[in-house]
């Protein structure tokens, strides 16, 4: 697909993983997506690393925004990451996290794969300026 300015338009996953039930954020950032002329699927709510894996394979998404308030991130976002590495689609997906990841641990997730990490009162137009620039080239 592609935009009337000749630019290819970018599929989003924004995913809910675990047991983390405030969705707010997901759809202000799915929303800002939409806006940003990106094609937006949203996971829903509850859902397993294994589930954001499939979701993101299937619908062959150049972005997997994961959003986090659960303070889980250090055990399912890495089971995503590898996840996405077992079906060779970590490659040709930008994963980003959004939602509260305190700074001892956003070392480990950047060693393990994730991109960026947006923290509340992340600029929505720095995020959307960040999936532009770095969204894989398919």
């Amino acid at each position: 697909m592609s935009t009337e300015q000749g630019q290819r338009t970018i599929r989003c996953l924004v995913a809910k993983v675990g047991l983390d039930g405030h969705d707010r954020g997901a759809h202000v950032i799915a929303r800002a997506f939409r806006d940003a002329g990106f094609e937006v699927i949203y996971s829903g709510l509850h859902k397993s690393p294994d589930d954001i894996v499939q979701a993101a394979v299937q619908e062959d998404v150049d972005v997997l925004g994961i959003s986090i308030l659960s303070g889980a991130h250090d055990t399912l976002v890495p089971k995503i990451l590898e996840g996405l590495r077992e079906y060779d689609a970590f490659e040709d997906t930008l994963v980003i996290v959004g939602g509260i990841v305190p700074e001892d641990d956003r070392a480990a997730l950047y060693e393990a794969g994730v991109a960026e990490i947006f923290g509340p009162g992340s600029s929505m137009d720095e995020t959307i300026e960040f999936v532009r620039e770095n969204a894989p080239e398919r």
